[in-house]
């Protein structure tokens, strides 16, 4: 691959020829424009760029497919694509549609070092207790050693204790 960096556009296409590699025994030129929603020869042209660069293997009217490189980076994209699509659905409760789309944004935009902190904290909000105020603490130390499941069942008996604490006063208060 050379120097240059890719861009979004072009990331959106090794990641949508990976997905219909997926499905179709061979990708052409037209089911990549149908999945991209554009036409043949800006699919055509891009095919061009992406064969330059090494990322794809493709001559005119025959299969698209992805080299080693090109299948590598596609992957990460789709990795990308999955961890924010799946932050957004199912911890920010974003809708599927907006949730796909803004995902395709995200996905080009983050370096690793967020994209890994990213990852562990859903790892964290999906396997350690949540509330009270120590809680991004815990994810810090969470970050640091990972999961320590005493640790876990530690903070969640005491956040149990603190909420039946609420629990009571509001009982007791609404009499």
């Amino acid at each position: 691959m050379g120097a240059k960096a890719l861009s979004s556009t072009m990331e959106d296409y090794l990641e949508t020829i990976l997905n219909l590699e997926k499905n179709k025994k061979f990708v052409r030129v037209k089911d990549i424009a149908q999945k991209m929603k554009v036409k043949l020869p800006t699919v055509t042209s891009m095919l061009n760029n992406l064969v330059e660069r090494g990322l794809i293997n493709h001559e005119k009217y025959e299969y698209v497919e992805l080299t080693k490189e090109g299948k590598r980076i596609a992957k990460d994209v789709y990795r990308r694509h999955v961890i924010f699509r799946d932050f957004l659905t199912g911890i920010l409760n974003v809708d599927a549609i907006t949730a796909e789309e803004d995902a395709c944004k995200m996905e080009h935009v983050v370096s690793p070092v967020t994209l890994d902190r990213f990852i562990k904290f859903m790892e964290f909000v999906k396997t350690c207790p949540r509330g009270g105020a120590d809680w991004l603490l815990h994810f810090d130390n969470y970050i640091r050693r990972g999961r320590d499941d005493a640790e876990c069942l530690k903070k969640m008996k005491g956040f149990a204790g603190r909420y039946n604490s609420e629990i009571k006063k509001f009982e007791d208060e609404m009499g």
